[in-house]
C-alpha cells in the first residue's frame, strides 16, 4: 500500500495515523464531497491508503477565483496585439536577459544536452512566471481538487492529474499542501502540471531532487527536455513571414495548431513564403489581428512544439517574439560590453 511520506521537520504535527491536520480539515473539504468518492476508492485500488486521501482531499478547499480564472482564459478573450502587450513589455524583456546572465552556463548546458535554443527555454520561464517572480499562490491540492469535482466541463482531466498528484507526492516526499501553483495546478519556474511534471522534469544539477519550485537550474533542464521529448527540430525556424497572392480559404486560416499542408501545396493556392525553407516542410497559416490590422505568418513544425506547452498560437507567438526580443537584447549588451572594454 503507497503511504503519502512527510518531511521530517513536519512529523511533530503529525498524527497517529501518519497524517496531518486532524481539526484543520476544512468545513468545505472535499473528503466527503459526492464527486469524490469513486475518485478515493479509485486511489485505493491503485495502493493508496483510503484514508490518507480522503483525509488530503478534506484539507482541500474549493475556490471560486479558480472556476472563474478558468471560465475566461486570456488566449480566448484577447487578440494578437492585446496579447503581445502583456508579454513584450521592456521589464520582462530585461528579466530575461538578467536571467540568461545569471544561468548562462545551465542554459548553455541544456542547449547542449536537449538540442532547445536557450533563448526558448528563457522565454518559456518569462512567459510562464515572469523568471519565478509569479509562480501562482493557489495550493495545488486547492486548484486540482475544485476543478476535478465542480468543474464538470474538464472534471476527468482534472481528476486524472490530482491521481498524478497523489503519485507525485509519494514520489517526491513533499507536503500534499506545501505545494501552490497557478488556478489550473500549474507549478514551478516553468508551471508544470502533475503529469508533466513525472514524464519530463528532470535532476539537472545531480543533487537527487527534481525540484523546479526553487531551484531554477532543475526548472531549465526539464523546460528543455520537455521541448525536446515533443519533437523540437534542432536548427529549424519556427514560423515564415508569408506573400498571399490570392486569399486561402477561410476555413484554412487559423485552423488546426497542427501543419497539415507542406509550403509547396500553400503555394499551389497561392500563399508563399521565401525560398530558403523545405518545400516539404509543413506549415499552418495564422492571421494575427493587432489594433484592427491583420498580419499572416506561417507556423512551422517547431511552432507546433510550443504550442504543446499551451495550446494556444497566440501563446506560442508571444513565446517566440520573447526569446527573439531577450536574445536581441542581450547580443547588444554583450556587444556594447565588448566595445567599452576594448575602447
Amino acid at each position: 500500500m503507497f503511504r503519502i511520506r512527510f518531511p521530517a521537520m513536519l512529523t511533530g504535527a503529525v498524527l497517529c495515523t501518519g497524517l496531518l491536520w486532524g481539526a484543520q480539515v476544512a468545513a468545505n473539504g472535499y473528503g466527503d464531497h459526492p464527486a469524490a468518492q469513486q475518485f478515493i476508492a479509485d486511489m485505493a485500488k491503485e495502493g493508496f491508503d483510503e484514508g490518507e486521501v480522503r483525509t488530503v482531499l478534506g484539507a482541500a478547499e474549493r475556490q471560486e477565483s479558480i472556476l472563474k480564472a478558468i471560465s475566461r482564459p486570456a488566449e480566448k478573450r484577447l487578440n494578437w496585439g492585446e496579447y503581445r502587450n502583456i508579454f513584450l513589455r521592456d521589464t520582462r524583456i530585461n528579466q530575461g536577459v538578467e536571467f540568461w546572465n545569471e544561468y548562462s552556463d545551465t542554459l548553455q548546458r541544456a542547449e547542449e544536452t536537449y538540442g532547445v535554443p536557450a533563448q526558448i527555454i528563457v522565454a518559456i520561464i518569462g512567459v510562464e512566471t515572469r523568471y519565478g517572480r509569479n509562480m501562482g499562490s493557489y495550493r495545488v491540492v486547492d486548484s486540482l481538487s475544485t476543478l476535478g469535482f465542480d468543474y464538470p466541463p474538464r472534471g476527468k482531466f482534472f481528476q486524472g492529474q490530482l491521481k498524478e498528484y497523489f503519485y507525485l507526492l509519494k514520489e517526491e516526499r513533499v507536503d500534499p499542501l506545501s505545494l501552490k501553483g497557478s488556478y489550473a495546478g500549474a507549478m514551478g519556474f516553468g508551471q508544470f502540471i502533475p503529469s508533466s511534471f513525472r514524464s519530463f522534469a528532470v535532476d539537472f544539477d545531480g543533487d537527487g531532487r527534481k525540484d523546479i519550485w526553487t531551484n531554477p537550474v532543475d526548472a531549465i533542464g526539464s523546460v528543455a527536455n520537455y521541448f525536446r521529448a515533443h519533437g523540437w527540430k534542432t536548427g529549424e525556424p519556427v514560423r515564415s513571414n508569408v506573400v498571399i497572392e490570392q486569399l486561402a480559404e477561410e476555413a484554412l486560416i487559423n485552423g488546426d495548431l497542427k501543419p497539415e499542408l507542406t509550403l509547396a501545396q500553400w503555394s499551389e493556392r497561392g500563399i508563399r513564403t521565401h525560398k530558403g525553407l523545405d518545400a516539404e516542410s509543413k506549415a499552418t497559416l495564422m492571421r494575427m489581428e493587432t489594433d484592427g490590422a491583420f498580419q499572416h505568418w506561417f507556423g512551422l513544425h517547431n511552432f507546433y512544439v510550443i504550442t504543446r506547452y499551451n495550446h494556444s498560437r497566440l501563446y506560442a507567438m508571444a513565446v517566440y517574439e520573447l526569446s527573439q526580443a531577450v536574445a536581441e537584447k542581450r547580443q547588444q549588451a554583450l556587444a556594447e560590453k565588448t566595445t567599452g572594454v576594448a575602447g
